[in-house]
């Protein structure tokens, strides 16, 4: 699928906790100021009138009329009845409100709802890292190509998507690759998200260093710190994401195993990955231990570091050679070596989730 060029345009909404960002994309670009209006969260009807008047607004801006409406929200949701349920965030969605009808009855026009983990993958899957890796490879001249795209977010929480063959993966309950409520390696009574989060490079940081949660920097400060930008311990900067990352990719390499293909990562803590990514790739190219004294390797394929430049020549170039076809003077490509990448995402996030709500819409339309 390539919107590049499509002149059809879809309304969208960058919902937070205390503001909502409403715009309109056309052929991947945002065509339109972004409209900001305070998200209203402890009060139903005003959070509401708030979302139907940002709309509103996005609509009278524009020279044609949009074919729909698709946006990011928080969960837990029925996102394919867009239903929205209990909302930590928005505490003024409870019961369950039917945010996506309520919409399509108002603007007379077909409404999608997902979560911004699903949304960033996809949005990476149609423009972004997997298109760009497939591109490299065949510059390389190898036959590989990928069609799997999982993909986590990094910040406030622990997001995560996956996308297959250009289709992204719900799940029957809303719930599909919620890699966040997997379990938390280094404190097995913790889930993933308390390991690999905002908060925990902080708690990281803080416990190395002792001194309370509520003094530590914030984590672009540590990186600060890490690089050598600004005092501080260097050494427990630096773990401190070494930490986040070997979470991140024991929760990575749970899925991973399940869904076989590329990884990317995104969310605000992303630009710190020269300090967690080497974590990532020993945790999914780690080993266990079994019990006749010997080992087995974590993944049955191998990790690489797209951001590493050995490490993604090395990717590229794999280990493809010609075989000969039995009882035949015919030979057939054969790469016999299985991998994976990791890298970084090439939207950036947020314009990862734009493309990914315009692509989904336009991907439901065409096939519905």
């Amino acid at each position: 699928m390539n919107y590049n060029n499509d002149k059809r345009i879809v309304m969208t909404l960058d919902a937070g906790g205390t503001n909502f960002v409403f715009s309109a994309i056309q052929a991947n670009e945002e065509i339109i100021e972004p409209i900001k209006l305070p998200s209203q969260p402890k009060d139903l009807d005003k959070c509401l009138n708030t979302i139907i008047d940002g709309f509103k607004q996005v609509e009278s801006k524009l020279k044609e009329k949009p074919v729909a409406i698709s946006f990011a929200f928080p969960g837990p949701a029925d996102y394919r009845k867009g239903i929205i349920g209990d909302l930590p965030n928005l505490p003024a969605f409870r019961g369950g409100v039917a945010l996506g009808p309520m919409l399509q009855e108002i603007f007379n026009m077909p409404v999608f709802i997902n979560n911004d983990g699903n949304l960033f993958v996809y949005g990476e899957a149609i423009s972004g890292l997997l298109p760009y890796i497939n591109n490299l490879l065949e510059e390389a001249g190898s036959p590989k190509r990928y069609e799997n795209l999982f993909g986590i977010t990094l910040g406030t929480g622990l997001g995560g998507g996956f996308v297959h063959n250009n289709e992204l993966l719900i799940g029957d309950n809303s719930c599909a690759a919620e890699i966040w409520i997997l379990r938390h390696k280094l404190e097995k009574n913790l889930n993933a998200e308390e390991g690999a989060s905002i908060r925990a490079v902080k708690r990281n940081y803080a416990k190395l260093i002792g001194i309370p949660f509520e003094e530590t920097p914030e984590p672009k400060e540590i990186y600060e710190i890490a690089k050598g930008l600004k005092d501080g311990d260097k050494e427990a900067a630096k773990k401190s994401f070494e930490m986040m990352g070997e979470v991140a990719g024991d929760a990575i390499a749970n899925a991973i195993t399940i869904l076989d293909g590329l990884v990317v990562i995104g969310g605000g803590l992303s630009g710190a990955h020269e300090f967690f990514m080497p974590a990532i790739i020993d945790e999914l190219n780690s080993t266990f231990d079994q019990i006749n004294g010997g080992t087995v390797p974590r993944l049955e394929i191998t990790a690489f570091n797209l951001e590493d430049k050995k490490q993604l020549n090395k990717f590229l170039k794999g280990d493809t050679k010609a075989i000969k076809v039995p009882f035949s003077d015919k030979t057939v490509q054969y790469d016999p070596l299985q991998r994976i990448g990791v890298g970084i995402s090439k939207l950036g996030t947020e314009k990862a989730v734009g493309i990914g709500a315009y692509a989904f819409a336009l991907n439901q339309l065409d096939n519905n």
